[in-house]
Formats: C-alpha cells, sequence, structure tokens
C-alpha cells in the first residue's frame, strides 16, 4: 500500500479545519451521491415490486412490461396505477420512489392546465412546470448532466492545458512563441457565435457542447501553467536534475508537475463552477441541450415566461446559489490549505 505524503496530509488537515469548505464539500459530496443515485429518490419505475410470489427490481432490471402483472399498458407499466391495482387485489406490493415521476413524464388533469403548484398529496414537492413535468425530477437530473459536464469539461480543458503550458514554460524558444500567438488569435474568436453557427446547422447534445466548450477553454490553464512552469525552471532542484543529466521528460513529468500540483488543484473548483454557469447559460439562450433533456437553464426559460408560476423559477434560483455558493466555498478552502505563503513546513 501506497503510502500518502507527510506535507499533503497536513494540507489535508488544513482543508478540513476551514470549517467553512469542509462543511460546504460534505454538502456538495451529499448532492452528487444524490444526483448518481437518482432513479431511487426520483424515478417513475418501482424501486421493487411484490407479485405472486416473486421479487422485481424494475429501477436498475430490466424494463418489465404490463403483461408480467396480467395488465395492458401500451408501453411501460405504470407503477403508480399498478400499486393501486395490487393494493385493492391484496395481491402483492409496490415500493415507489419518494418522488415517482419521470423528469420526462407530463402529469396532466382534466380541468386545469400546468404549471401546478407544489403537491405533497401528489408527490410534486416543488410542483410541475409548464407542460406538466415534475420540478424536483428535472433538477436533480439536470444537476447530474450539469455535473458531469463540468467534470469532463475540466478534465479535456487541463489535460490540454497543464500539458501545452508546460512544454510552453519548459521549452520557450520558438515553441512558446508559436503558442503564444496562436492563443492570442484563437481567444479573439466569439465562442458565442461559434455555438450559433453550430446550433444552427446541427442539434448540439452533450458531446458536441463539451467539444466546442474544451475547444474555446483550454487557453486560460495554459497562460497559468506557462507562467508557474517558468518560474519553476529557475529553481535549484530543476538546475541539479539537468546537472545530473535527466531528461526533458523526466523533469517535467517528476519534478514540475509535481510541484505545481497545488496550482491545478486550486483552480479546479472554480472551473466546475464555471462549467455549471456555462451550459446553464448556453440552455437558458436555447443554444444548449436538445428538448427534453432536463437542464437547469430550460428551467429558468420557463420561470422567465411564467413569472406568476414562482415555484418554477425560485427552485432553480435556489439549487444554483447552493451549488455555486458551495463549490466556492470548498474552492476557497483548498486554495487556503494549499498556499504555501499562508503555512510553512516548520508548523
Amino acid at each position: 500500500m501506497m503510502a500518502i505524503n507527510p506535507l499533503t496530509l497536513r494540507k489535508l488537515k488544513r482543508f478540513r479545519s476551514i470549517k467553512r469548505g469542509w462543511w460546504s464539500f460534505l454538502i456538495l459530496f451529499i448532492l452528487i451521491a444524490m444526483a448518481m443515485g437518482a432513479e431511487l429518490l426520483v424515478s417513475h419505475r418501482a424501486l421493487v415490486v411484490f407479485y405472486k410470489g416473486r421479487l422485481h427490481f424494475p429501477t436498475y432490471g430490466s424494463m418489465i412490461p404490463g403483461t408480467t402483472f396480467d395488465l395492458s399498458y401500451p408501453y411501460e407499466t405504470n407503477y403508480r396505477e399498478l400499486k393501486r391495482e395490487l393494493k385493492s387485489k391484496k395481491s402483492g406490493w409496490v415500493l415507489l420512489p419518494p418522488v415517482p415521476w419521470s423528469p420526462f413524464e407530463s402529469d396532466l388533469k382534466d380541468d386545469d392546465y400546468p404549471p401546478f403548484a407544489p403537491n405533497f398529496k401528489e408527490r410534486h414537492l416543488l410542483g410541475t412546470d409548464a407542460v406538466g413535468r415534475d420540478i424536483l425530477a428535472r433538477l436533480i437530473y439536470g444537476f447530474r448532466i450539469a455535473i458531469f459536464f463540468s467534470l469532463g469539461l475540466l478534465g479535456v480543458t487541463y489535460a490540454f492545458g497543464v500539458s501545452i503550458g508546460c512544454l510552453m514554460g519548459y521549452l520557450g524558444g520558438r515553441f512558446d512563441l508559436f503558442f503564444q500567438r496562436l492563443i492570442e488569435i484563437w481567444s479573439n474568436v466569439p465562442f458565442l457565435y461559434v455555438v450559433i453557427i453550430i446550433a444552427s446547422v446541427i442539434t448540439p447534445g452533450f458531446w458536441t457542447l463539451l467539444f466546442v466548450m474544451a475547444l474555446f477553454g483550454w487557453t486560460g490553464m495554459t497562460w497559468v501553467m506557462r507562467t508557474v512552469t517558468y518560474k519553476e525552471r529557475e529553481r535549484e532542484y530543476v538546475l541539479a536534475a539537468q546537472a545530473m543529466g535527466a531528461s526533458r521528460w523526466r523533469i517535467i513529468l517528476r519534478h514540475i508537475l509535481p510541484n505545481t500540483l497545488a496550482v491545478v488543484v486550486t483552480y479546479a473548483p472554480f472551473s466546475i463552477s464555471g462549467g455549471i454557469v456555462a451550459l446553464t447559460s448556453l440552455d437558458y439562450l436555447g443554444f444548449g441541450l436538445p428538448a427534453p433533456t432536463p437542464s437547469w437553464g430550460e428551467l429558468l426559460s420557463q420561470g422567465w415566461a411564467n413569472l406568476d408560476a414562482w415555484w418554477i423559477a425560485g427552485s432553480v434560483i435556489v439549487a444554483m446559489i447552493v451549488v455555486l455558493t458551495t463549490v466556492t466555498f470548498v474552492g476557497e478552502a483548498v486554495r487556503e490549505a494549499f498556499d504555501p505563503k499562508m503555512y510553512t513546513y516548520f508548523e
């Protein structure tokens, strides 16, 4: 088992001692865990069905058609109706999630039109949107898409930004000048116009948006890593490694990158929040993920169009405030814990 560096342990202890950042990290961890297991909390499928002496698990198993339970449904089983049917016949039971609605499912009424206000009896805890879909379901599944999008964007942009930035700072010369001019030109290309052009040609999906945003997002980390690497390459440990005959790749991978890790880590939470805001903004403007994908931006757009339905925009605004605040507090705590200027190694 590989031992953890004592300095890393000390930094982790510092992070935990910053209460605001630590509690924000726990809240964010719980939110991500809930989003990853959203089907257990919010879903139109039952968690467990007991019928004719057998247990069925529709949530993470195969889709069970209605004929399995001697009932007729045109497509998939309506488990809310199935629960009432089995209860009346006393032939089994159905365990539903706390919110038994799909983010794509509309709940319409004969004598009224959506959006519907929060209703605990029908388990619309935050109400429905303009087409009758459950707000809480759209929020949770939209958050899962947004957080995975942000993490994927973070991984791609950091992979390119850190690699190119290190090479620019360490090699210098023509390589550095070439990428400086390339980044200066690329930074002047209007990102939103590119997205509008792409959206007019094809329907942008998850991977399309990730690719386009990564194409424009790698330059920021590149400049940061270039500056840090320029400073690190003149330090004694790098000069000593060069004098001992270490190759360029060994110096970059074994000496420079580990000593610039603190910079990468401190920027990561802010990049995640930036990715969430960017995707939400594109969805709000109509250039993001296609309908009916659950999206916070699409809910904000509905809230703006239905100001009398306060629960639509209010739910999204509160969710964004909670998520972005926790991410920001985590980022501040990480930056403080990993900042060598605030602590010495002799504390």
